[in-house]
């Protein structure tokens, strides 16, 4: 009996080596494709580098550009903020012309030397001060060309005519003021011009 166990024990391990031997048995062609495998993978990552590689060669190339054109869009931005900025009122002052027209009309119309007239005519150009002096702080400024030369950027001519002693060209007379805002013209003046 204690043969038969001997024998089976015996049996027993050599099972399990026979077991443990195959599971440590590789087969050719599983060494062949983990080889492959292998060798394919570092290709890929032979070609994934050298897509990263030119990808960061063409980013430093890009990259000079990219920050001229942000600063480029800056710039712009900046100056159109500052048009928005001095332009802002510029409808706003065009409504207010035709109040100031009115104003200094008023005040050629009461010209006249009586005393009933002088309060109010003193009242309209102390009111005409007060508005031209608002509207200087935002920088609307007034044309009055009478007597200089003719600009045609800034002046529009309603006629043409002979003056005793005026320059050719000149203003010998305004129709109507003209006003600049921040530089830019909001109303031309309207003047007669001397014939040359």
């Amino acid at each position: 009996m204690a043969n038969e166990d001997q024998t089976h024990q015996d049996q027993v391990e050599e099972s399990q080596v026979d077991e443990t031997a195959e599971e440590n048995l590789v087969e050719p062609e599983l060494v062949e494709t983990e080889e492959l495998t292998v060798e394919s993978l570092q290709e890929e990552l032979a070609a994934a580098n050298a897509t990263i590689a030119e990808l960061q060669k063409q980013l430093a190339e890009l990259e000079p550009r990219a920050q001229a054109e942000i600063a480029n869009q800056r710039r712009r931005a900046e100056v159109e903020v500052d048009k928005a900025r001095k332009f802002a009122v510029e409808k706003f002052a065009e409504e207010l012309l035709p109040v100031i027209d009115s104003l200094e009309r008023a005040i050629e119309a009461s010209q006249v030397e009586d005393e009933v007239v002088k309060p109010l005519r003193e009242g309209v150009e102390m009111t005409h001060k007060m508005f031209i002096d608002g509207v200087a702080k935002f920088n609307l400024e007034v044309i009055n060309p009478e007597g200089e030369a003719f600009n045609p950027e800034h002046h529009q001519a309603m006629s043409m005519v002979e003056a005793e002693g005026a320059a050719p060209n000149s203003v010998i007379a305004v129709m109507q003021k003209g006003y600049l805002l921040n530089g830019r013209l909001v109303r031309p003046a309207m003047v007669m011009v001397a014939k040359g």
